[in-house]
């Protein structure tokens, strides 16, 4: 785990500019700007009502369906704490009428209002029976018991010239995706369904690419082959925040 290196005065002056990657290849994104953080016990929470529906692992922030025979404990927000996709992939612990579950942030429920939930059913019987439909939760996001590194995942129909970019199976919220193309780090913009996207191309790679969470927490890796549909394993996990 590497700490985030200080932005020079000549990278914050640059602005909106075309860089060259290695081979050449012209990259067309903003340099990287200082990434907002939170505290370990600052991280959002809500009170609402607890529904379910037939979830399946798929969804708005673009993870594939679940294909493991255990219970499926995942989750889709409201529209009010979507956040622009930020807690795609985190992870949220729930209490209702008669017990609690962790979940995984999978999805968007657009019709829900702000501190709703919409959980898997295996994840609503922790909580309470099925046939009770909605009932009052609170929740507040946590850290996930992931195993093994974080994972690179690259969208289907990524190629040199378009590119769209998301981290799976990581412990805590992903703030930005960056990649440094040879002059420095550069923002890659983050999607409503949760890519960081270069509209322009990053070239044939392979590409330096770093990962920061909310609390600040940095995953480096140096040459991170261009892939499509594919994932490949990062070099570390984000640690446990204290």
């Amino acid at each position: 785990m590497r700490a985030l290196p200080p932005l020079g005065a000549a990278a914050l002056l640059m602005g909106w500019s075309a860089c060259y990657a290695p081979g050449g290849f012209t990259v067309d994104l903003p340099p990287a700007l200082p990434v907002p953080t939170v505290g370990c016990d600052a991280l959002d929470s809500g009170d609402g009502d607890g529904t379910w529906y037939d979830a399946d692992g798929g969804g708005a922030c673009g993870f594939e369906p679940h294909s493991s025979p255990s219970p499926l404990l995942i989750a889709a927000i409201n529209q009010d704490d979507w956040a622009g996709a930020l807690p795609c992939g985190a992870c949220a612990e729930v209490v209702g009428p008669h017990g609690a579950v962790t979940v995984t942030i999978v999805d968007l429920c657009p019709e829900c209002v702000k501190g709703d939930l919409d959980l898997s059913p295996a994840a609503f019987e922790r909580i309470a029976p099925l046939v009770d439909g909605r009932v009052p939760i609170t929740w507040r996001l946590a850290p996930c018991d992931v195993e093994g590194p974080a994972i690179w995942h690259f969208k289907r129909g990524t190629n040199p010239w378009w590119a769209a970019i998301q981290l799976r199976n990581h412990r805590n919220q992903v703030a930005a995706v960056q990649v440094d193309p040879g002059d420095g780090w550069r923002s890659m913009p983050r999607t409503e369904w949760n890519h960081f996207v270069a509209e322009d191309g990053l070239g044939d790679g392979p590409l330096r690419l770093r990962a920061i969470d909310v609390h600040g927490a940095v995953i480096v890796d140096d040459a991170v082959p261009l892939l499509s549909g594919r994932g490949v394993d990062a070099s570390d996990q984000f640690p446990a925040c204290e």
